[in-house]
């Protein structure tokens, strides 16, 4: 049976060694966890003998062992009762568990712990709520050998195809604290981003509530008043603008339910034409498109695949290498094929930059710093000074949408408003001028 040389940590924080005797590294692992230790270093050695070489050592070894495996016996049954509250299947996290998590474990990492270690330290704390049940399960797979990024995905679906690429990335890169800090940067600025949207757009729901208030008032009381009106007036005329306008409001008083379901069924329509994968590419090409909303998905796109390069790349992984898995942690399917033209073109031997100006959809500032960096040689810090430039023209873009939402929801409040009240108007002068 091999034998397994250990470094781990006792319960109470001090460092112990010994060797343990094992099938193989994840029976080792699972072993330690039973003694309540938390492994640091495992690794097979090189003689089944212990290091004394007689038997009275061997001897003194496995009561050692014994010893403390029956000093871990109540740990290991409080442990065995935690597990059996541990629910079943993919467990759902909320944005602020998931910031949380990232953050605690990219802490850890940077302090130079090891990945399993930290999540064990993560598992032992009571506030995490969900996060102690999905820590548990994540180190239970990384310990039986499964990539932390595979890991994620099992685990939980909340993390998302994002967040379990770049952890992929900074798996093969040796960064992974590096990346998991960015990425709960990423996700805080996110949920800024949004509480931000949202107070901005408490005001304009109201003006929009108020004018479909309005507009309801018009409709059903106001507009049929007016008809009645210039009806019962001799040699009344209702005038172009003010006949549409009651004919809309008799269509829709008519068959608003019919109209409602077809705008229902024309968004189920439209969901399931985008959810569609043969649809995606379409769509992604759109959204690019877009305006105010295409600028703001090209440079989110441009600061995370500048800042995932920059990250590989400094960590001593080659071009290629990090291009692919850059790609891998890009959603965006229109991107991702220009980002597979300039994998196949590197991959032919033509330099990053040139393979950039070849595909003609990359911005010519992005490329110019990625050209001085490959002339200096120092190709990841120009990649994070083009991320921090991007990043800043993301801020500017937001800034400008959350700037203009204010004006375009009272320029279109105001000519709704304002043109059902003058042709209302214009209406009730006409008929009392043909009097």
């Amino acid at each position: 049976m091999p034998v397994f040389a250990y470094k781990a940590l006792s319960a109470k924080g001090a460092v112990t060694s010994g060797k343990i005797d094992a099938t193989d590294r994840p029976e080792a692992l699972r072993m330690l966890d039973r003694q309540g230790l938390q492994p640091v270093n495992l690794r097979e050695s090189a003689s089944d003998s212990p290091p004394n070489g007689n038997a009275k050592g061997r001897r003194n070894a496995a009561a050692a062992n014994s010893g403390s495996a029956r000093k871990s016996s109540s740990k290991s049954s409080k442990g065995t009762a935690s597990d059996e509250k541990i629910p079943e299947g993919p467990i759902k996290l909320k944005r602020p568990e998931i910031v949380l998590f990232t953050e605690e474990l990219s802490d850890m990492l940077a302090a130079g712990l090891q990945l399993e270690p930290a999540l064990k330290s993560m598992e032992n704390r009571q506030e995490l709520g969900n996060l102690k049940a999905v820590s548990l399960k994540i180190r239970q797979l990384v310990r039986d050998g499964v990539n932390f990024s595979i890991a994620l995905r099992k685990v939980s679906p909340s993390f998302g195809p994002l967040y379990c690429s770049l952890a992929a990335a900074g798996e093969a890169s040796g960064a992974l604290d590096t990346i998991l800090k960015r990425q709960a940067h990423y996700l805080k600025t996110l949920a800024e981003l949004q509480a931000r949207l949202i107070l901005a757009m408490i005001y304009p729901a109201f003006l929009v509530l108020a004018g479909i208030g309005v507009s309801v008032v018009f409709v059903t009381t106001l507009i049929p008043q007016l008809t009645a009106l210039i009806e019962s007036t001799p040699g009344g005329q209702i005038p172009l603008g003010a006949a549409i306008l009651i004919g809309a409001s008799d269509f829709i008083t008519k068959w608003w339910l019919v109209v409602c379901v077809a705008i229902i069924a024309l968004f189920i329509f439209f969901k399931a034409w985008k959810d569609n994968e043969a649809n995606r590419p379409t769509w992604d090409r759109i959204k690019l498109r877009m305006p105010l909303v295409g600028p703001v998905i090209s440079s989110r796109f441009y600061v995370q695949f500048l800042e995932t390069m920059a990250n590989l790349v400094g960590n001593g992984l080659p071009l290629l290498r990090a291009l692919e898995l850059s790609r891998d942690a890009t959603q965006n399917l229109s991107l991702r094929g220009q980002l597979d033209k300039v994998i196949e073109q590197v991959g032919d031997g033509r330099a990053f930059s040139k393979a950039l100006i070849r595909i003609g959809s990359f911005p010519p500032l992005l490329i110019d710093m990625i050209a001085v960096g490959e002339q200096t040689g120092r190709i990841d810090q120009s990649l994070r000074r083009a991320a921090e430039r991007y990043d800043k023209q993301l801020d500017k873009d937001l800034q400008r949408i959350m700037a203009l939402i204010m004006p375009s929801v009272l320029i279109v409040m105001a000519a709704l408003i304002g043109t059902m009240a003058y042709l209302m108007i214009t209406a009730i002068f006409q008929t009392i001028s043909a009097l």
